[in-house]
Parts: C-alpha cells; sequence; structure tokens
C-alpha cells in the first residue's frame, strides 16, 4: 500500500470515533486532510467542527461544514489529528505542518484525542524527526541558543527563503539531533523557556488512541 492509502485508511477508521450530534475537532496537515474528505461524507450528522489551522478550517468550510471559534465551544467529545512521530506510550512529536499551538491548545478541549498515522510514524524514540519549537520572534536566536545547548541543533524554519510565519505571528525553530528517552521532562523544560510559545512535544497530553495504518491493515493502539 502507498503511504497515502494507508493514510486513508486510517482517516476513514477515525470516522468512528466522530460523536454524532456534537463537535469534532480537526488538526492540521496530510493525513487530516484525509479526515476532512471523510468527515465531509457524514456533516449533516455533526453540530461544527473546529479547525486547529486557518488551512483546516479552509478546507472544512469548503466542504461545507460550520467552522467555530474555539472560544465559543465548551464540549468537544474527540480531536483528530496525525503526528509527525508517536511513541509507545502515546507521547507525540507534532508540528511538522506548523499548526502546534493551536492544535495542542484545541486538543486539551477534547474529552478524546485519536491520532491518525501511517506506520511509519511509530518509533522506539522520539527525536528522528526534528522538533519543532514555536517562538515569539524577537526571540528566535536566544531560543534557539538554548535549545541547542540541550543537545540538538535548532534551525529556523524557512520558507521561500524567509522565515516561516505561523497562523499565530511567530516563528519556528526546528531541533534536529535529538534522542527524546524522558518526553515530558523534555516538555516541560522547553515550554519553561521564555520566548517559547509552546513545543512540539505532546506528552502531558498524549494521545488516547492511535489508529496506526499497517500494510496488514488499521491497528488500533490504546493509551492511558
Amino acid at each position: 500500500m502507498t503511504q497515502d492509502e494507508l493514510k486513508l485508511a486510517v482517516a476513514q477508521a477515525a470516522i468512528a470515533y466522530v460523536v454524532e450530534g456534537e463537535i469534532v475537532g480537526v488538526g492540521t496537515g496530510s493525513t487530516a486532510n484525509f479526515f476532512i474528505d471523510e468527515l465531509a461524507k457524514m456533516k449533516d450528522k455533526i453540530k461544527a467542527a473546529v479547525a486547529s489551522s486557518e488551512a483546516t478550517a479552509e478546507r472544512l468550510r469548503a466542504h461545507g461544514m460550520t467552522v467555530l471559534d474555539l472560544n465559543e465551544v465548551t464540549r468537544m467529545p474527540v480531536y483528530i489529528d496525525g503526528a509527525d512521530e508517536i511513541n509507545a506510550s502515546g507521547a507525540m512529536i507534532k508540528g511538522g505542518g506548523a499548526a502546534l499551538t493551536r492544535e495542542k491548545i484545541v486538543a486539551s478541549v477534547a474529552e478524546k484525542f485519536v491520532c491518525i498515522a501511517d506506520g511509519s510514524k511509530l518509533v522506539d524514540t522520539l527525536g528522528r524527526f526534528p522538533l519543532p519549537v514555536e517562538v515569539i520572534p524577537m526571540s528566535y536566536a536566544v531560543v534557539g541558543r538554548q535549545l541547542s545547548a540541550l543537545g540538538g541543533e535548532a534551525k529556523l524554519r524557512l520558507k521561500d527563503g524567509q522565515p516561516l510565519v505561523t497562523d499565530n505571528g511567530n516563528y519556528i525553530l526546528d531541533v534536529h539531533g535529538l534522542q527524546i528517552t524522558d518526553p515530558m521532562a523534555l516538555e516541560n523544560a522547553i515550554n519553561n523557556i521564555v520566548g517559547v510559545v509552546t513545543v512540539g512535544l505532546f506528552a502531558r497530553q498524549g494521545a488516547d488512541v492511535c489508529l496506526l495504518g499497517t500494510a496488514e491493515g488499521v491497528k488500533t493502539l490504546k493509551y492511558k
């Protein structure tokens, strides 16, 4: 199976976790896009969606779905999103699509986080994928030095030769070369660096379920 076929398979499997008549949180990225397209087929059965990025909101609206601001929402049974890496305890690296802060905020409201990913994203130790850190623009150099002091190499993410700007107006530093043996401790340490908005480590609030696309079919991993 191709990677796109695996992504489609987990997107279709994730529909079973959508609660009819309720609001669903929707992530950002290529796998989440497959889920959005599947969700559109049952759009009349959900109340609305909350998007974790402007790109996701645009895709949801293009399918005719109602998109709510998170401030309007008091209850959300499920948040469904992909991951750049996930380990055996449900801790994830996210942020390859530059939406890590909004993803983490929306996920914090949901009662259940369902991660959808192809089998290549399951790793023993997080860190092969560069760890994204969203930072206030004026702080990227000083934060970068502190991140590099943790053992990796922090690089400013560029787009067309200029710093990539997130939906929140911030920059992203990608930390290469880490071996993250204690994701929760590292998440706490990076979040405590002045100038950091958030880090793309989802360990304190990891996945509750991971739907993993494999050549043998979709495997369900349950955590907590």
